[in-house]
């Protein structure tokens, strides 16, 4: 399988190669899929790692959104809505950054965690 560019060489160099990640998803959708999936992987792990979980989730919830759709195009407009509402929906980005400029913000309220008792 042919090296994928993932990263920029040069500050001007794209750090995806679209049409050799297209050229692949198109040749070989199975070796796209593997390689899909480990660039994802080394991201995440690039990450602090208490956001590992966060974003496995994140990632999980992506796959789902892609797997339930019709086709690649409705994916990722349901991708791209998932991440305006983050930006700019309920609970968003943009309130959190709202209230911290009017001096009003407060961090959410903690849960109380219950415990089971075992059944067994």
């Amino acid at each position: 399988m042919p090296e994928l560019k993932t990263q920029a060489d040069e500050p001007h160099d794209p750090l995806v190669d679209f049409d050799q990640w297209a050229s692949l998803a198109k040749t070989d959708p199975e070796a796209f899929e593997f390689k899909r999936a480990e660039v994802i992987e080394d991201m995440i792990q690039r990450m602090p790692a208490h956001k590992h979980h966060r974003m496995r989730c994140l990632q999980w919830k992506i796959d789902q959104v892609r797997n339930q759709a019709s086709n690649p195009l409705s994916a990722c407009i349901k991708i791209s809505e998932m991440m305006w509402d983050s930006l700019v929906g309920p609970g968003g980005l943009r309130d959190a950054l709202e209230r911290v400029g009017e001096g009003d913000f407060e961090p959410p309220p903690k849960a109380k965690v219950l415990a089971f008792e075992s059944l067994r």
